[in-house]
């Protein structure tokens, strides 16, 4: 399947491109993305790139209506007003007129805390209203753990649609994924590689040798797997192409069970509490 539904009915690709890079080189980088085939383009006001973003999608001449747009609200926006007006800004920067996805990038910025909760429940209505107005097809978080999710369960008139978290190999979160899998809030995965580690597991270049294919792919397959949606981020054409072409590959079982079963290889996720 190359796109999944989200618990609104809007469909979302199944594999995306991240970006987070200088903005010239995500205009490149964003436009080449497509032209391999993603329809998926991940990006987020603190990455400072949304311009080139933009851009590379205009580029490409693609219609818009192709394109699913994503991005997320920049960690110092501390309430409604602030978050109607930086999302506006990303319209402007991504030159287009609705956004497929926003997303509160953290739920615990160091400069905001201890006021998170009443932060998150400020930034998330604003984002309902955005959703409701038809400026987002669907809104979500990332980075969110449990108690984060359970704390705007009680202001929300929304539920969030998608929770974008650190998801490799090695590193499964599995408390908050089967929160998120219980109340049908989709799962993306960023740094699905790992950020090259998953390159050096041994188990993973095994079934790579296996199955004719490579790491990386075996990576993304696996989250694939697990219903996640991963978004890895490369330069370099022929990586795109090679991540790209994951939608294709298909993992036995047995191998399943194998990635599974690693731990630690990536270190663990940063508690968001914390940093």
């Amino acid at each position: 399947m190359n796109n999944r539904q989200l618990i609104n009915g809007v469909e979302i690709p199944a594999i995306g491109y991240g970006t987070g890079m200088p903005s010239d080189e995500a205009r490149t980088c964003v436009s080449e993305a497509i032209r391999t085939g993603y329809r998926l383009i991940d990006t987020a006001e603190m990455y400072h790139d949304e311009t080139g973003v933009g851009q590379g999608i205009k580029d490409t001449k693609i219609p818009r209506n192709e394109i699913f747009i994503s991005s997320k609200l920049n960690n110092p926006i501390r309430n409604y007003d602030e978050t109607i007006a930086a999302f506006n800004q990303s319209l402007k920067d991504l030159q287009t007129d609705y956004l497929d996805l926003f997303l509160i990038h953290w739920p615990n910025p160091s400069d905001i805390r201890p006021n998170w909760e009443k932060r998150n429940a400020e930034c998330w209505r604003a984002l309902e209203d955005l959703y409701l107005q038809g400026k987002i097809r669907a809104i979500g978080v990332s980075n969110f753990w449990v108690h984060h999710l359970k704390a705007l369960e009680k202001t929300q008139r929304v539920a969030p649609m998608v929770n974008q978290l650190l998801l490799a190999p090695g590193e499964k979160q599995e408390e908050v994924v089967a929160y998120c899998k219980q109340h049908n809030i989709q799962l993306e995965g960023y740094s699905p590689l790992g950020k090259g580690k998953i390159m050096n597991v041994d188990l993973l270049k095994q079934i790579a040798d296996t199955n004719g294919k490579t790491p990386a792919q075996i990576a993304l397959a696996w989250s694939m797997v697990h219903e996640f949606i991963p978004l890895p981020r490369s330069t370099k054409a022929t990586r795109m192409k090679e991540n790209y072409e994951t939608l294709d590959v298909r993992l036995s079982a047995q191998q399943i069970d194998q990635i599974d079963q690693l731990d630690g290889v990536l270190g663990k996720s940063a508690n968001p509490d914390l940093i």
